[in-house]
């Protein structure tokens, strides 16, 4: 099982910041464990020592689309926790685009936030209006 895992990566990672969750097990397992159409995790393991080495996360949020004859909905992927030990940030989060494409995904967010500026300019982000309507 890779929540044990996955959760010393998470600790260790958000212990930089001055404000993070300070996520248990528990905790990881039921907002990181993958659940279709929810949260999508994955896990980079070092061949040689079987080890978890990088984590990259993506939740969704589809929205139904109004008055438009040719589409009805748009399934939004949004990057969640991501950590990077071997494989660079970079190199992940395009794997992650890339598994978010493979799962019909139609846009992928991520905010502005973490070390994410270390790869939305290379990976061809852009950067949002700000203007955010909520209903």
């Amino acid at each position: 099982h890779d929540i044990p895992a996955v959760t010393r990566l998470l600790r260790n990672y958000l212990a930089q910041f001055a404000v993070a969750p300070d996520l248990l097990e528990d905790d990881v397992e039921h907002w990181l464990h993958p659940t279709e159409n929810v949260v999508n995790s994955y896990v980079v393991v070092n061949p040689e020592t079987r080890e978890i080495t990088d984590f990259c996360s993506f939740y969704t949020l589809s929205s139904t689309i109004l008055g438009n004859q040719n589409h009805s909905s748009l399934k939004a992927a949004y990057s969640y926790y991501n950590v990077s030990t071997r494989t660079p940030l970079l190199q992940l989060m395009n794997d992650a685009l890339i598994m978010a494409k493979n799962k019909d995904y139609d846009v992928f967010n991520a905010l502005d936030l973490m070390e994410n500026s270390t790869f939305l300019k290379e990976l061809k982000f852009g950067p949002g209006d700000g203007h955010l309507h909520y209903y």
